[in-house]
């Protein structure tokens, strides 16, 4: 499917964050009386050997019922040996310190403070600027919520270790933006956001999946699972669905994802691509949040011998073999492999009209891809085999 929106917003967002002028986080809120409680996981932190860098995400769920009035993530990378990586959470993240800092204080914008079920995530940019290391490097990084709202404190701290690896693989890995406002298809072809989800509605589960490794994959996998009361609207060649339309499985053998790095022209392959899927909510389903929606993908990994070359978009299935989830030479990173989304269903009475809301994740992570991974190599967007232009009421005219 075609996102005209999405992918401008990429590019734009890389051009700025190149330029040093992205400003993604913004000031805290300071509003009282909304407590909740949120809880911190951090993914996609092992880098392979042949790329010269990756995104990595800390990822904060509101598990509670009301929406905080502010938030920050604290990064500690004060173990961090600057002359060997580099581990920063973008431009517009506060040091603490000058030119090698200790840590950083990212606040989450007004706009994307998360209600209830929804999942604020913060990339984090793993980079070797020099290019491969002479040996694997490891390093403790510390992540902290910081907000006055949190009740719980139980699980705000997570300590991970960012791996600079010798090793080379595949990394696919997912993000979803949390589904909150219904859809009208139009023409055929093209999803018009129409304000607020409701009861009866239709809406649209967008998600990105990329190559962030070094070695490319023959195609992948993709399972959807969704939340009690939502279904899948209409099925799709490639997708098999469970009964009753709240799962799905699609298998995209002939869809090479090349990694970023290693990008040409033509049909030899591209890094990832945005996809998306008509949901049904349920008339009787009430308002507020439904989690438990999972996105998880696997890679079909190309067959022992077969060079990259071999690979074209349109190839057939006979060179490939299907990735098993006890292959250790299957995905390099799989803790990037699954993302979480909520579907917010507003009550009667909301908004009729408006920009689509789809967090940080749906205007960053390809912008800091193109700015920051494209020491390697140029980011080389794909739309999805289906054509569907989402366009937003102020802008229904096809650019074709």
């Amino acid at each position: 499917m075609i996102f005209r929106h999405r992918p401008l917003v990429r590019l734009g967002a890389a051009a700025l964050l190149a330029a040093g002028a992205f400003t993604a986080f913004g000031a805290p809120a300071h509003a009282a009386g909304t407590e909740t409680d949120l809880a911190l996981d951090v993914v996609g932190t092992k880098v392979a050997d042949g790329v010269n860098g990756k995104v990595a995400f800390a990822r904060v769920t509101n598990k509670g019922e009301n929406t905080p009035s502010e938030l920050a993530v604290r990064v500690d990378v004060s173990k961090l040996d600057w002359s060997k990586v580099v581990v920063d959470p973008g431009p517009a993240c506060e040091p603490e310190g000058q030119a090698t800092p200790p840590a950083f204080l990212c606040h989450a914008p007004k706009d994307e403070l998360p209600g209830p079920g929804e999942t604020f995530e913060l990339p984090l940019i793993l980079l070797k600027p020099d290019g491969p290391l002479a040996a694997p490097y490891s390093v403790p990084v510390g992540f902290e919520i910081v907000s006055k709202d949190d009740t719980n404190k139980e699980n705000n701290t997570k300590s991970v270790n960012v791996e600079f690896t010798k090793e080379s693989g595949a990394d696919l890995y997912v993000t979803a933006d949390d589904v909150k406002n219904a859809v009208k298809v139009k023409n055929g072809d093209e999803i018009e956001f129409a304000g607020d989800l409701h009861a009866g509605d239709t809406a649209a589960l967008i998600y990105d999946v990329w190559n962030q490794g070094d070695l490319a994959t023959a195609g992948f996998k993709v399972t959807v699972k969704l939340p009690e009361g939502v279904t899948f609207t209409e099925t799709e060649d490639d997708c098999e669905y469970a009964a009753g339309k709240g799962s799905l499985v699609c298998t995209y053998p002939e869809l090479p994802f090349v990694p970023w790095s290693q990008v040409g022209g033509g049909d030899d392959g591209v890094p990832g691509g945005v996809f998306c899927h008509l949901l049904s909510v349920g008339a009787d389903v009430k308002a507020g949040a439904l989690t438990g929606g999972t996105v998880s993908v696997e890679p079909i990994l190309p067959a022992k011998g077969v060079e990259i070359t071999s690979f074209k978009i349109k190839n057939k299935p006979a060179n490939m073999t299907l990735l098993k989830k006890a292959d250790l030479d299957g995905d390099l990173d799989p803790s990037d492999n699954t993302d979480g989304f909520a579907v917010i269903v507003a009550a009667d009475g909301g908004a009729g009209g408006g920009l689509p809301v789809t967090g940080a994740k749906a205007g960053l992570i390809g912008g800091i891809g193109v700015a920051v991974l494209a020491v390697g190599g140029a980011l080389f967007l794909i739309a999805r085999r289906r054509r569907v232009v989402l366009v937003t009421p102020a802008d229904e005219k096809s650019t074709d």
